[in-house]
């Protein structure tokens, strides 16, 4: 098994990605029905890609996981997505994908990450050295506003 790599997304990997979080989002029966009801609710904007704030985690060239980042004011960033295949979890593939993110926005200038966690997630996000903040309405339910420091 080779070594897991981290890129740049590509426009033309756009479905393929949706399609993996919707595979992720559908593993929680918390979010099936709403999002079965739903299907647009999943959506990467191709701007996100284009302007190459979405990361991807594949190995032997399977796609495994993706983040997204967007920035926030001038010193924070936002973790929009993290997701993994599901037949993956619990491997390091998030963790490395977050690693990931947390060196790219410090390297751009952000101090601070944002995330808004669902339930299933806040743990992951916790021991990745994330504090809960607050919480917050979603389409799917309440979610925990979470940070962690950068520097």
């Amino acid at each position: 098994m080779s070594a897991l790599a981290l890129r740049f997304a590509q426009p033309r990997e756009r479905q393929d990605l949706e399609d993996l979080q919707r595979r992720a989002s559908l593993v929680y029966d918390g979010y099936r029905e709403a999002l079965l009801a739903d299907p647009g609710a999943i959506h990467l904007p191709l701007s996100q890609i284009e302007e190459r704030r979405v990361r991807l985690a594949e190995r032997d060239r399977q796609v495994l996981g993706f983040t997204a980042v967007l920035p926030g004011d001038a010193e924070s960033c936002d973790l929009d997505g993290l997701f993994v295949e599901p037949s993956h979890w619990k491997r390091g593939i998030g963790r490395a994908l977050l690693q990931d993110a947390f060196a790219l926005a410090l390297g751009s200038g952000a101090r601070t990450m944002h995330v808004m966690a669902n339930p299933y997630a806040e743990g992951f996000y916790t021991k990745l050295g994330f504090a809960r903040t607050g919480t917050v309405q979603t389409q799917f339910g309440i979610g925990s506003k979470m940070q962690r420091n950068l520097a």
